[in-house]
């Protein structure tokens, strides 16, 4: 039960958060790689435009690629989650709690002391529940990273739950 975080405060749903479900989850995403690459709104259909030229040249230069089978390709995934740094968007689990509209804060409920961010800023905190595909069960359940990365180097560890106020 210790693994398990809580949303509560001036919320219409309290909501119970289990972090060793998540490695399953498909809106993880990759630490490793998550804080590296800029986020830069693109332009989908330019981005389309783009890949389908690529490909198209790269077919007519090399002639047609088969994509890998379906066994290889779940093999890959595997290993993956197994060595994988993962962590996943805060946002989806706050907007179902549907926090109230004089909601201001969240509270985050560390071992050693509360953290406050402001509601708006909650909804880009990602949630850190795996190190090199090993749950956190040291300082976890999850490490807390702000959604610009500026505390990367020390994210907010010993995490016990949340408060909306």
């Amino acid at each position: 039960m210790e693994n398990i975080l809580p949303i509560s405060g001036n919320v219409k749903f309290n909501i119970t958060l289990d972090p060793g479900t998540w490695i399953f989850d498909d809106r993880k995403i990759d630490l490793t790689t998550y804080f590296a690459k800029k986020n830069e709104e693109v332009d989908s259909n330019e981005e389309y435009t783009k890949s389908v030229s690529k490909h198209w040249d790269r077919e007519i230069m090399e002639g047609a690629i088969f994509p890998p089978t379906l066994k290889t390709e779940k093999q890959f995934q595997k290993v993956k989650v197994m060595t994988g740094t993962f962590g996943i968007k805060f946002q989806p689990f706050l907007q179902n709690s549907e926090p109230g509209n004089d909601a201001k804060s969240l509270i985050i409920h560390a071992a050693e002391k509360d953290f406050e961010v402001p509601l708006m800023d909650a909804y880009d905190l990602i949630l850190k529940f795996s190190d090199c595909g090993k749950p956190l069960n040291e300082d976890g359940p999850v490490h807390i990273y702000y959604g610009d990365g500026s505390n990367q180097d020390s994210p907010i560890k010993n995490v016990k739950g949340f408060t909306v106020k």
